[in-house]
């Protein structure tokens, strides 16, 4: 593979052939990234690495994660991590940094990450951190697992995905974002802070067809009458039936929708999952090619699994 073809994509595809093949059958769902740590050096992306060290806890706020050089050593790397955030986090930190030594070691000898660039969802403007991000996401939940375990996709619930992200050993956010990239549904995740969108990803098809949650020019809060907009509700894992015009602005009036609500602990953060009935693209509009990239499921089948 040339460099030029090298991303988080590919290398965390390449490194999942690896660990397959070491395995063989008894390829744990759980990326064991200690496995991963010890094997790198002695493969390809490893060239000129002797040791990665057993990854470190640093107490330091705001601070999520670095890779570093060892000054008296160049053949030596360390990663650090919060101290203070979830085994999830970490995990996916960790996951992170592995990303930035494969792909990014030439460029800079050391990478110190924050909470704003070691993001699940692989949204981080900085190029770096984005390609760190999709190596993380794509290594700790392949799109073929995923895809098994999610089984027949019209029964999926909330209950369905967190049992998924334990599975996985990742966040439940982050195994959202990843449904949103495996689903063949028009699907949206919405992600609400302190009452305001802060964000919505569509799946490929709602793309195709246009459906997005409608948006103010102001900062937007919840829909009257939705799961969303209803603070009485706190979860609702197995989702309700409404209007997807409600959410939706070009969605016709028959169409439903299925809203499936999770709060958050502390209850200032809200994921809201829209599951819609299926719908054909529109052929009059082809606008949405130009936002559309290939999803990670797209690239797999590309590039094949052997």
């Amino acid at each position: 593979m040339s460099a030029s073809a090298l991303n988080g994509f590919t290398a965390a595809t390449t490194v999942l052939k690896w660990l397959r093949a070491w395995y063989g059958e008894n390829m744990p769902e759980a990326i064991d990234l200690d496995v991963v740590r010890q094997m790198l050096p002695t493969t390809r992306y490893g060239a000129g690495i002797r040791e990665i060290k057993p990854p470190m806890a640093l107490d330091i706020h705001s601070f999520e994660g670095s890779l570093v050089r060892n000054p008296k050593d160049a053949s030596e790397w360390g990663i650090f991590y919060n101290a203070s955030a979830s085994p999830e986090r970490i995990r996916f930190t960790i996951a992170h940094e592995l990303g930035h030594l494969i792909l990014h070691r030439a460029q800079q000898i050391r990478v110190e990450c924050d909470k704003g660039g070691v993001t699940s969802g692989q949204f981080d403007d900085r190029n770096i951190e984005r390609e760190a991000n999709e190596f993380a996401s794509n290594l700790l939940m392949p799109i073929d697992v995923l895809r098994r375990l999610l089984g027949d996709q019209r029964k999926v619930t909330l209950h369905l995905l967190s049992d998924i992200a334990r599975t996985f050993q990742v966040s439940f956010e982050a195994l959202c974002l990843r449904f949103i990239e495996a689903t063949d549904q028009r699907a949206i995740l919405v992600h609400w802070d302190q009452g305001f969108l802060k964000y919505q990803r569509p799946s490929s098809n709602a793309r195709k067809t246009r459906a997005l949650v409608r948006q103010s020019d102001t900062a937007q809060e919840p829909f009257a009458g939705t799961l969303a907009g209803d603070a009485s509700m706190v979860q609702c894992f197995d989702g309700v039936e409404c209007s997807a015009a409600i959410w939706c602005a070009e969605e016709r009036a028959h169409m439903k929708l299925r809203e499936f609500k999770h709060t958050f602990a502390g209850r200032d953060r809200v994921l809201t999952l829209l599951l819609l009935e299926s719908a054909e693209p529109r052929d009059w509009d082809d606008s949405w090619k130009d936002e559309l990239v290939p999803t990670v499921a797209d690239r797999f089948c590309a590039i094949g699994k052997g």
